[in-house]
């Protein structure tokens, strides 16, 4: 009896390792081979809105004095941007910041002995959005009515924005995608394979550079804000099966 069972069990287990051995070997000889390819896309477009902005300052002993002077400012230049051609809704004013002002008294052996109040100065900041990207430019560039007139504006740079950056997104994953195709379609023929389903899918980092500029792409993506023309582009890496 004790023999019969163990011939049993014997047999038992060599069918399990065979039946193992079998499914092994058929998902082996079932693994397909694939095939990686990365696919770009990418668009040149001009700037639809720019964003200007600027900072005026007053000084005075008394806080008072400072902010009447600071608010006259802030009228000239809303008076000089509106006989710019700027509407009233593209303009925003900050509000005001104060800071205390002091001049460092030392001995005359150099060390610090205190510090003298020589008053307080008030900042504020203008901004304008706008989609008349030329009048603005040029606002930002003729500044010297209001400097004349004793206002102390520091000018910035424009930065310059797409508003339409999702459906351009959208059409440059399209086009990504159909070019990782071809490439894909193109490697399978030359191969003298077929292009199978697709495996796998995977979207690359979305890039704004300046046109005909010298940027570098970036790992967390580029976002190009000082120049009106820009380029956009996309990477998308597709996975096919061969058959």
């Amino acid at each position: 009896m004790k023999n019969y069972l163990s011939a049993l069990f014997i047999s038992i287990a060599v069918i399990t390792g065979a039946v193992l051995i079998n499914k092994a070997y058929t998902y082996k000889f079932r693994t397909k081979n694939t095939v990686s390819v990365l696919g770009s896309s990418e668009y040149n477009f001009t700037s639809d809105l720019v964003v200007w902005s600027a900072n005026y300052t007053r000084t005075s002993m008394e806080i008072k004095d400072a902010y009447a002077s600071l608010k006259n400012d802030e009228q000239a230049v809303r008076d000089y941007l509106g006989k710019q051609g700027i509407a009233a809704g593209e303009i925003i004013f900050s509000s005001v910041s104060i800071d205390k002002q002091y001049t460092e008294n030392y001995d005359q052996n150099g060390r610090q002995i205190g510090r003298t109040f020589t008053g307080y100065q008030l900042l504020q900041t203008v901004k304008v959005e706008s989609k008349n990207i030329g009048k603005v430019e040029r606002v930002s560039r003729e500044i010297t009515e209001l400097l004349q007139s004793g206002v102390e504006l520091s000018s910035q740079e424009p930065q310059y924005y797409y508003t339409k950056l999702s459906s351009l997104k959208v059409n440059l994953l399209a086009k990504a995608s159909t070019d990782a195709y071809n490439r894909a379609s193109t490697i399978a023929a030359n191969a003298h394979s077929k292009l199978g389903g697709l495996r796998k899918a995977s979207m690359g980092v979305f890039q704004i550079t300046g046109q005909y500029s010298d940027e570098n792409y970036t790992y967390g993506g580029t976002l190009n804000i000082s120049d009106k023309n820009k380029t956009a582009r996309i990477t998308v890496r597709l996975e096919y099966e061969l058959e």
